[in-house]
């Protein structure tokens, strides 16, 4: 579904900027729980016209740990819902919706959920805190510009309505990091091409005449494919990718702190241990007739932070285990850093999780998460592909 915030219906009250003279009590916010969710429900239906949050939906929150729930009462009654989303392994929190219902607007409501919100994605360990607000929902953009927000990018045609969104950004911390370089997004259109995704990603960024394409992925992916993995198509492995690029002109250099063949650990099958070998040796002997430089030791913050400062890009391997609680190897691109984080895109958007371009693109991933993900397998795999325009040692 679309992303919504309270800031994206003109009916909502997220301008209260000032405390009404006739407020019967203060208002009263607190988590909200199961029971909550019939009156949230009805709630959406009565404030917004598109782009609603249904009772199932409002269920999950209630009960996921990714998710944050808070409900205002006022006057004996639900005068609006807060919602904040988490993703492990981030240090990015999103503010996926926040709604005052027009009779209890301007009465500092806005402003306490927005506050309490901060306050739970700082407790969860999050640096920065974003959200999508209807570009012509100027009471809301005064809102969050006045509590600290700063705008740094859009989209256009995002609601059901056509209207575009601002995105915006507060960082938690007192401190928002430079601005990083302009990376195009790409998803991966199936389940198996991060690799691909990465692939397209890293060569838009360092060629403008490169275009991001579903057929690109796919061509990508048929050449640096490893043709099987644990079950399912195959993945992509380092040295299939570093070649895959080296020979559409990008200078590529491979890190690993094991041997190939990789990925073998979690297959069973004999014939296709004995295919994935084939053909990795394969992608091997190209990569010594190419003369793509191979380094048998894992690549060290020291390594990567250098290279990223050269204007590189590094596709590098992460368990999916800590960001999704699944067992599969997963590519991502890392284009930038600071002393805190590293930034990058994650090329998986979990539809069932209710992500949007908005929750995967720019993240950044605390130093210390980083170098923990970066890891597979129980062999701790660890492997990246730096990309460039120059040439790599």
């Amino acid at each position: 579904m679309k992303t919504l915030t309270n800031s994206s219906s003109p009916q909502d009250g997220a301008a209260d900027d000032q405390s009404a003279a006739d407020v019967v009590s203060p208002p009263v916010l607190r988590r909200a729980r199961r029971e909550d969710v019939p009156a949230l429900a009805a709630f959406e239906e009565r404030v917004f016209a598109t782009d609603r949050i249904s009772a199932r939906s409002f269920r999950d929150f209630v009960e996921k740990p990714s998710a944050s729930l808070f409900v205002a009462e006022a006057d004996g009654a639900l005068a609006g819902y807060a919602l904040v989303l988490f993703r492990a392994g981030t240090s990015v929190a999103r503010l996926y919706s926040i709604a005052v219902a027009p009779a209890f607007s301007r009465r500092g409501i806005a402003r306490m959920m927005l506050a309490r919100v901060e306050e739970e994605a700082r407790d969860h360990g999050a640096l920065f805190l974003r959200l999508e607000v209807r570009a012509d929902n100027m009471g809301a953009i005064t809102l969050y510009r006045a509590a600290g927000y700063r705008e740094f990018g859009r989209f256009l045609d995002y609601y059901e309505d056509h209207q575009a969104a601002l995105r915006l950004e507060k960082a938690l911390i007192g401190r928002h990091p430079p601005v990083a370089r302009s990376v195009p997004y790409f998803p991966q259109t199936t389940e198996f091409t991060c690799g691909p995704a990465a692939m397209a990603m890293a060569m838009a960024a360092l060629d403008p005449a490169v275009a991001p394409t579903r057929a690109l992925e796919l061509t990508l992916w048929r050449e640096a494919t490893t043709i099987f993995m644990t079950s399912g198509h195959g993945g992509c492995e380092p040295v299939g990718m570093a070649v895959a690029l080296k020979k559409r002109g990008f200078d590529t250099s491979v890190w690993l702190n094991q041997r190939p063949p990789l990925f073998l650990d979690g297959v069973r099958t004999p014939s296709k241990r004995a295919v994935m070998m084939v053909v990795q040796d394969t992608f091997r002997e190209e990569a010594q007739a190419l003369g793509l430089a191979i380094h048998e030791r894992p690549l060290g913050r020291d390594d990567l932070v250098a290279a990223l400062d050269r204007g590189l890009c590094a596709i590098v391997l992460i368990s999916a285990w800590r960001m999704y609680h699944e067992r599969y190897p997963h590519w991502l691109l890392v284009y930038g850093h600071d002393e805190r984080s590293v930034f990058a895109h994650d090329p998986w958007i979990e539809p069932d999780e209710h992500e949007t371009v908005v929750a995967k693109a720019h993240i950044a991933i605390p130093w210390p998460e980083f170098e923990a993900m970066s890891a597979y397998g129980r062999t701790r795999l660890r492997a990246a592909v730096l990309v460039g325009r120059e040439r790599i040692a």
